[in-house]
């Protein structure tokens, strides 16, 4: 029987390839639901192509133009809008798989919702974990939800581990989380102050959306992905450790105590990741292309402890401080960076403003621990607040 799958951000660069893989194993998979923000035209051309029972569309004004697109050419996609509908296409009893793609803190709720009703849920979005934290692990375990990482680093470790976690419980001795090192690794430090939204999203190996994007240039996304992986593998933070490497060949590392380590390898696509969490635990195509080991440019390394990288990504030790914190901090740190980020793209603050903002953040709001999906959601609303309030401070005039 086909497997059939709701996509939570499918006009995303994760959705768009999600897609692209299912369009390769149409005789496995259908899908049941799309959703997205305001890319109409995208959106209207993917529900033509795949037939989706539903089609999700957050801003209303972009659902009433899909909707009568849709119907000029007699769609039976019936189109929903507002937040509360993500819940509903992610939970729904006719669904199999939710490929949670959806970008920030507003992925939360459905991902939550896809847990408690025992989907597999396939992780592409880390501020579900960075966020929710145990509680969103609780709603996993409550529900029986199969959950799968899609983040090109955290698969590259579960598929470096035994799929039995009591046979590695006590024979990790280490994570090591790859990194790029981004578009900034070797500019002069004092630069980037200087730099524009446009050359923080030039990412030299990876195609991503541009709120990633600027995270990769910051560092701020290997950040959150140490809380991420502090959550998915039940390592202490004191265990992870980041490691530079520019050409995006190994995606991540495990060590074990006996001094051997596993590393996954591949090409810099995110179909390889996608295809692995939609037939795990098998394997199928993915569209991506294969490894030319005799092409294959010299991997290098570089360390985090270096006095330079550690001025020029300063954002990345947030990680383990917020984690050090109190519970509740990581959704801080997180809805911090989101409106660094959203400010330094409308060209509010400088590129080294964002970990500024991020720090004062931090540093003036400790939350009370949060016992449920309306306490994270506080969180995340007064920490936005109390970035704005404290960005007023640091807005300077615009790069241009």
């Amino acid at each position: 029987m086909k497997k059939s799958i709701t996509i939570l951000g499918s006009t995303g660069s994760i959705g768009v390839n999600t897609l692209d893989v299912i369009s390769r194993h149409r005789d496995h998979f259908e899908v049941f639901a799309l959703t997205g923000a305001t890319q109409t035209d995208l959106m209207f051309k993917q529900c033509l192509q795949f037939q989706p029972h539903f089609a999700v569309m957050v801003d209303s004004l972009a659902a009433v133009e899909l909707e009568n697109r849709l119907k000029s050419v007699d769609s039976k996609t019936r189109v929903l809008s507002d937040v509360k509908a993500l819940d509903l296409v992610a939970s729904d009893e006719r669904v199999d798989i939710v490929m949670a793609a959806i970008v920030g803190a507003a992925g939360l709720a459905p991902s939550m919702a896809a847990a408690f009703k025992g989907k597999r849920l396939l992780l592409a979005n880390k501020e579900a974990l960075v966020v929710g934290g145990q509680l969103f692990l609780d709603a996993v375990i409550a529900g029986g939800a199969k959950l799968l990482p899609i983040d090109s680093e955290h698969s590259a470790i579960f598929q470096s581990l035994p799929e039995n976690q009591e046979a590695w419980a006590n024979a990790v001795d280490k994570i090591i989380l790859t990194a790029s090192g981004g578009p900034f690794r070797s500019v002069a430090i004092e630069t980037l102050h200087l730099v524009t939204p446009e050359q923080a999203c030039a990412h030299p190996n990876w195609v991503m959306g541009r709120k990633i994007s600027v995270d990769s240039a910051t560092m701020m996304n290997k950040a959150l992905e140490v809380i991420e992986a502090t959550y998915l593998f039940g390592v202490d933070p004191s265990h992870i450790e980041v490691v530079i490497h520019p050409q995006s060949i190994i995606h991540s590392m495990v060590q074990y105590v006996d001094g051997s380590v596993v590393a996954q390898l591949g090409t810099p696509d995110m179909k390889m990741p996608i295809a692995y969490g939609l037939s795990f635990p098998q394997r199928m195509k993915s569209g991506a292309s294969f490894l030319d080991f005799q092409h294959l440019p010299a991997m290098t390394f570089e360390s985090m402890s270096d006095n330079d990288h550690q001025s020029r990504f300063p954002g990345l030790k947030l990680a383990w401080e917020s984690l050090a914190g109190p519970k509740g901090m990581t959704a801080v740190l997180n809805a911090a960076n989101e409106v660094a980020v959203e400010l330094f793209l409308n060209r509010l603050i400088h590129f080294d403003q964002i970990y500024s903002l991020n720090v004062l953040t931090l540093s003036g709001y400790t939350p009370a621990e949060p016992k449920s999906l309306g306490d994270l959601i506080e969180i995340d609303q007064k920490a936005r607040a109390l970035a704005k309030e404290f960005a007023k401070k640091l807005t300077v005039k615009a790069i241009r």
